[in-house]
């Protein structure tokens, strides 16, 4: 599938919802690069620390390697949490900076569901339940448009479709 013009996309939501399994998936299906918080904060040596000058970093480099691709006008897809405001602000005017627009997509899953996945071992991120509920409540209200998914309700093929659908309005 080809997009009709370059895109952000950004796949937000709390832990253990799903988040990075569905953006991984949707990439692949669109041909585009996905980067994540938890893989680069792997890949980076910063496994276990979630204090704020590591966030930075991690969000940071994760803006850097997004403006790589619109810098080549590549659509990407970014996956965080994106809990706060001003981390949304940022990938907001990197976009604007080169002219893309950004498409939110919130992947939500039932608490139990979440309860569930949080329980067993994940390759690269590491929320527990505390950190789940912790993020939730301190999640800063979305105010651009958005458009939620839930993975313990539809299969991801039908996910994608809608996902697509809500890229080309």
């Amino acid at each position: 599938m080809v997009l009709k013009r370059p895109i952000l996309i950004a796949v937000f939501g709390l832990p253990g919802t799903g988040k990075t399994t569905f953006a991984s998936f949707l990439a692949s299906h669109l041909g585009i690069k996905h980067y994540n918080t938890d893989i680069i904060r792997s890949f980076r040596g910063k496994s276990h620390k979630y204090d704020d000058q590591n966030k930075i970093l991690i969000y940071n480099e994760m803006l850097r390697l997004t403006r790589l691709e619109l810098d080549r006008g590549k659509s990407t897809i970014v996956d965080a949490t994106f809990y706060k405001r001003e981390l949304r602000e940022k990938f907001k005017d990197l976009a604007k900076e080169f002219g893309f627009i950004v498409k939110w997509i919130e992947v939500c899953a039932e608490a139990e569901s979440v309860k569930k996945r949080i329980s067993k071992k994940r390759l690269y991120s590491e929320a527990d339940y505390p950190v789940y509920q912790k993020i939730k409540e301190q999640f800063d209200p979305m105010e651009e448009e958005y458009l939620q998914v839930f993975t313990d309700r539809e299969e991801f093929p039908d996910l994608v479709d809608k996902v697509i659908k809500f890229l080309e309005q």
